[in-house]
Parts: C-alpha cells; structure tokens; sequence
C-alpha cells in the first residue's frame, strides 16, 4: 500500500516533467502523503528531527496531521490506514539543508542513525557533482534523503 502511494507521487512528478512541453496544462507538485502506524511518534520526528512546521489539517479528519515543506509543498501524515510497511532505499524523498554538517551532528547527537547510500552506516555520500548527502528512516521505515543541494 506504502509503495503504491509513493510511485503515485513519483508518477505525478513525471506527469509535472511532460505536461511542461503540453500546451493544455500545467502540473506543479503539491504535497506527498505518508501512511504511518503511530502518528504521534511520526510528528514528532518530523518535527524535532527534520525541524518542519506543523500546519492546519484543512481536512479536520482526526488521525491527519499537515507539516509544511516550504514554498506552498507539504507533507501529509495519515493514520487512517493500517498495513505493514516495506520499502528499499530507492523509494525515497529528498530534502536539502543549507546547513548540513549541523543536520548531521544533530543526528549524530540524537543517536539516530544515518548511512551513505551504499548503506555504509555513519557514513556520508558525496555526488561527483559535489552534493553531500545521507540517507535516513521514519519511524515506519520511509527513507528520506537529506542533501546540502541548498549550498551549491
């Protein structure tokens, strides 16, 4: 269930690539959603771990919380659903800090750990284009890319 909601997001992605060269419409990205068990657990890692903004849950459904990922983007929590979660690494969304080397001590700190995407435990990857980058899990085991795009 977990993955078919992520190769939705990433169909609408390329979806938002193509439609840039149709005349009849534009695609622009709104908002990805997450299934997770526990959503308590889940807001607060997004909160105190990846330091996002709580916003109003326009829907007013209890069991959904919004968080806002900048420039009108937001992620969705739901609760609603209950299913175990699989995912590998290549099913992911990236973030990008300006501040990188703090993100990394701040996991560090917080004993939450981080790998390349090799898989090397503690270990940061940088991109021949010189994007340094980790790769960490949520609580229901989604991967999420942290880079220092934001710098180059």
């Amino acid at each position: 269930m977990k993955v078919n909601i992520i190769a939705i997001l990433l169909l609408g992605v390329g979806l938002q690539l193509s439609a840039q060269t149709s005349d009849q419409f534009n695609i622009t990205f709104n908002h990805v959603a997450l299934s997770v068990s526990d959503l308590v657990k889940s807001a607060s890692f997004y909160k105190e771990v990846l330091n996002l903004s709580e916003i109003t849950n326009r829907t007013e459904m209890n069991g959904i919380r919004w968080f806002s990922l900048g420039e009108d983007n937001e992620l969705h929590l739901i609760s609603t659903i209950s299913g175990k979660i699989e995912l590998n690494k290549a099913v992911h969304f990236a973030i990008s800090t300006p501040d990188f080397e703090a993100f990394v001590e701040n996991l560090e700190n917080r004993k939450i750990q981080y790998q390349s995407w090799a898989g090397t435990i503690n270990e940061i990857t940088v991109r021949a284009d010189g994007i340094k980058q980790v790769y960490i899990k949520d609580p229901d085991g989604y991967w999420i890319e942290v880079n220092s795009a934001s710098t180059i």
